[in-house]
């Protein structure tokens, strides 16, 4: 039988063993890391980078120089490419600094996934959502979206996060995990026209069949409407008045605040012209006891 300290001897040079066989499958792992390494690490991420870039710029100038049909297709296109450019990018620099045998591999797979899965997990999260985003296409570059309480135009797809552009000009950021947790709405879904309706609001005893003919002949007569989609107006009741909502496509969806605004400015002209009644709101009660008093 061992004594004790013979045991902790044992323990001792086990421990130092098991240390030696880390460093060494260390070792292995990873290869001799030289300064021309280094620095033609530096080269390949700083040529990625440029790439990226251009790429970006390239992109967008084809997209606007393109069929007005096509320039969607064209925005579209740049999500793939950039992982592309990301994917290549991560296989050059593990082949500089890593031995990758099959063995290496596995093991590299193993231990950055659970680092992913402990530090990381919503970047990670946000990492797989947009690769999934690419396949299931819920939103692309030139789809007008609303995820939350945020809605504008795509403006750019990133591996981690997909950026929109608000009505006031704001260049808002949103992971792309949100899509597991949020309802995302698509306003066009690649397709150049997105319906915009307007609301115009009236009192009860209004002229429905004047109010229903004016609405559509403003649709119909705007510059901006594309007259091959349907035009339509629906009504509904509140107590305090009826509510026409006109609904009709632009051109292009980028003009969807553009046309808002011409139907509205007509429409209201041609309003006034035949004098029709607005609805008469009640005043708060506060407002009426004041009155009285």
């Amino acid at each position: 039988m061992l004594t004790i300290n013979e045991q902790f001897y044992y323990l001792a040079q086990s421990a130092g063993d098991a240390a030696e066989e880390t460093a060494e499958e260390t070792q292995e792992i990873i290869s001799k890391i030289t300064t021309d390494k280094l620095f033609q690490g530096l080269l390949i991420l700083l040529a990625a980078y440029l790439t990226l870039k251009i790429l970006d710029k390239l992109v967008n100038w084809l997209s606007e120089k393109t069929a007005k049909e096509w320039r969607l297709k064209v925005k579209q296109f740049l999500p793939f490419l950039r992982m592309v450019v990301l994917t290549f990018t991560i296989a050059i620099l593990m082949n500089m600094f890593l031995n990758l045998s099959q063995e290496n591999i596995l093991a590299v797979t193993g231990t950055v996934a659970v680092a992913l899965g402990f530090a990381f997990k919503d970047y990670a999260s946000s990492i797989i959502a947009g690769i999934v985003g690419l396949f299931e296409s819920p939103y692309g570059v030139g789809d007008r979206i609303k995820i939350g309480e945020y809605y504008g135009e795509v403006i750019g797809y990133g591996l981690r996060s997909v950026r929109i552009q608000t009505p006031d000009d704001n260049a808002i950021t949103i992971p792309h995990n949100k899509i597991w947790t949020e309802a995302v709405s698509n306003a066009n879904t690649g397709a150049l026209e997105a319906q915009v309706v307007t609301s115009f609001y009236f009192a009860h005893d209004v002229e429905i069949n004047l109010v229903k003919k004016v609405l559509y002949r403003t649709a119909q007569t705007s510059k901006y409407t594309a007259l091959k989609l349907p035009i339509v107006v629906i009504m509904t009741e509140e107590p305090w008045g009826t509510v026409f909502k006109l609904k009709a496509y632009p051109l292009d969806a980028r003009d969807e605040f553009m046309f808002q605004t011409d139907l509205i400015t007509r429409a209201k002209q041609a309003f006034n012209k035949h004098q029709l009644n607005y609805p008469a709101l009640p005043l708060p009660i506060e407002n009426t006891e004041n009155e009285k008093t």
